[in-house]
């Protein structure tokens, strides 16, 4: 067996702790768990399969496939997808009983002409913009939408209303009470248009963690499942006793001694400032790590955070180790546990300008995912 250059170890166990945790502290409203985008990295059907041990009650994805991917696995809580193109799968979605978001006329419309062809009915979520200018009908087209679903009544069914904040992150910013007020508007415009809502849902992950009034009957986190903080004024995930799931993990693999001001790496944006020796760790941006994070990165070797020497490369980087005792084949830890006195997520985002949640994402297909602790 080919010993892998890099691997992202995916702790399923920490995912479910981390679920059953939320669950606990909404108390009351149900979970919707976000695994669209591979589960933000981690591995879709794993992920999905963890969520639901740990209690969420409802999975969600960004794309139809996704969603289609999570039947063919047999997994068959309620599913909800948002995001499509004009022609995209809406038949196989409506017979594998998943449900849509409407964002819409025009979609509303592909929708029922797609539940109609398979004898069906589709099982929708109005997705209304509150105010982040993205996907979703509009306050204002809110009424021409409810006008338009009463000629679609025996192919669609409102099973319920949805939306997205724009800044959940900053918990007193005045547009979230603005949202609300939206989202609340637009619940009573459908329920007294006479459609029964089984799901309200507006709360993403940083919401679930600040934002209590936010809740309605469903939650729908996402990176904050993971161990990620979803912004700096919402708290650390420790603060709110979530774990890490993912911990990217290579290895020293040559080592070499070299004199003061040698120049390394791509243009030699780093000079040793002594006699020192290099270790080479065989991933780079192929792999997702930043090339941004050059010179600034941190990784864990032999118990000690180090810096990235120079630029990140396409397969591999370096590190000054200078005279620490380091070997070949030595483990290094780019992100993982700060309660172990790992680098987390976030100090990658910060090394790179961006935010956790694409470090987690932007890891590559040659990344080997190991799975542990799994709850299922």
């Amino acid at each position: 067996m080919t010993t892998p250059h890099c691997t992202a170890v995916i702790d399923l166990g920490a995912l479910a702790e981390n679920v059953s945790t939320l669950v606990k502290r909404i108390d009351g409203p149900e979970l919707m768990a976000i695994v669209k985008a591979d589960a933000y990295g981690h591995g879709l059907i794993p992920c999905a399969r963890a969520a639901i041990a740990g209690g969420a009650t409802w999975l969600a994805t960004a794309l139809l496939s996704e969603a289609i991917a999570l039947r063919e696995a047999g997994i068959r809580e309620p599913v909800l997808a948002w995001l499509y193109t004009a022609d995209d799968r809406f038949m196989e979605c409506i017979s594998r009983d998943i449900d849509i978001a409407v964002n819409s006329i025009g979609s509303l419309r592909a929708i029922s002409s797609a539940a109609y062809n398979v004898n069906r009915r589709a099982r929708v979520h109005i997705k209304v913009d509150t105010g982040l200018s993205r996907n979703g009908v509009t306050a204002d087209d809110l009424d021409a939408l409810i006008v338009e679903l009463g000629k679609h009544s025996e192919t669609i069914e409102v099973v319920g209303v949805m939306s997205h904040f724009a800044y959940a992150d900053e918990p007193t910013n005045p547009t979230i009470a603005k949202q609300i007020a939206v989202f609340t508007e637009s619940v009573d415009k459908l329920t007294a248009a006479g459609f029964e809502l089984q799901v309200r849902h507006l709360s993403n992950s940083a919401a679930t963690l600040g934002l209590p009034n936010t809740y309605f009957n469903l939650v729908r986190p996402g990176v904050a499942l993971y161990g990620v903080s979803p912004g700096e004024q919402v708290g650390t995930p420790a603060e709110h006793m979530l774990k890490p799931v993912m911990t990217l993990r290579s290895s020293v693999v040559l080592l070499k001694n070299v004199p003061s001001d040698t120049g390394v790496s791509y243009a030699h944006q780093y000079h040793t400032s002594s006699d020192t020796r290099l270790a080479l760790i065989p991933v780079g941006y192929a792999d997702g790590i930043p090339r941004a994070a050059s010179n600034k990165g941190p990784v864990l070797l032999n118990g000690r955070t180090f810096t990235i020497a120079g630029r990140v490369c396409m397969d591999q980087f370096v590190l000054d180790v200078g005279d620490l005792d380091v070997s070949v084949g030595d483990e290094v830890v780019l992100f993982g546990d700060p309660s172990r006195g790992e680098p987390s997520a976030e100090d990658w985002g910060s090394a790179a300008g961006t935010i956790g949640y694409e470090i987690i994402t932007r890891i590559g297909p040659r990344v080997v995912r190991e799975y542990i602790n799994s709850p299922f």
